[in-house]
């Protein structure tokens, strides 16, 4: 019983993080390396509560977040993605389970062409000449939201006996 109060704790706290790289994000167009690094490193904290198997829950958790980090190595290699963009995501990816992780992924794509186009749009309308800086930490950051509250919280209340 005392391991759901610490995953959902955890959980919370991913959300907390997630809301702050979103507006950090918006506000600077950066998500700084505490932020990315506290959300990495409480990944094994959540395992643990999760009562997650080494081999293959881990395991599988981790080659998920490697896979995710070369990929978006080379996005940022081509400037198509931030540096803080890529770590969030790559620390995201050691909670989220790898089918809610696509899912994660599909709608972050989704979210970031629009908010590609509405940003496009105001540059265009404020005549601005200099390069179009996406806050894309946002699109990563509400569907990781997304996906914490349709995967992850729904059984919270029934965890701790709140349920009818």
């Amino acid at each position: 019983m005392m391991s759901d109060y610490l995953q959902y704790a955890l959980l919370v706290g991913l959300a907390i993080a997630l809301v702050t790289a979103a507006i950090t994000d918006l506000r600077s167009r950066r998500i700084a390396n505490w932020l990315t690094g506290a959300v990495a490193l409480g990944a094994p904290l959540f395992w643990w509560a999760s009562g997650m198997a080494l081999w293959p829950d881990i395991a599988v958790q981790i080659g998920i977040a490697f896979v995710a980090f070369a990929i978006l190595a080379v996005l940022f290699a081509m400037r198509a993605m931030g540096g803080g963009d890529v770590k969030l995501l790559t620390a995201l990816a050691l909670w989220i389970a790898p089918l809610q992780f696509g899912q994660l992924i599909v709608l972050m794509a989704l979210l970031g062409g629009a908010l590609t186009l509405a940003f496009g749009a105001w540059h265009v309308m404020q005549r601005r000449k200099d390069r179009l800086a996406i806050p894309y930490g946002v699109a990563i950051s509400a569907a990781g939201l997304w996906v914490l509250a349709s995967h992850y919280f729904p059984n919270a209340g029934a965890a701790i006996g709140l349920s009818a």
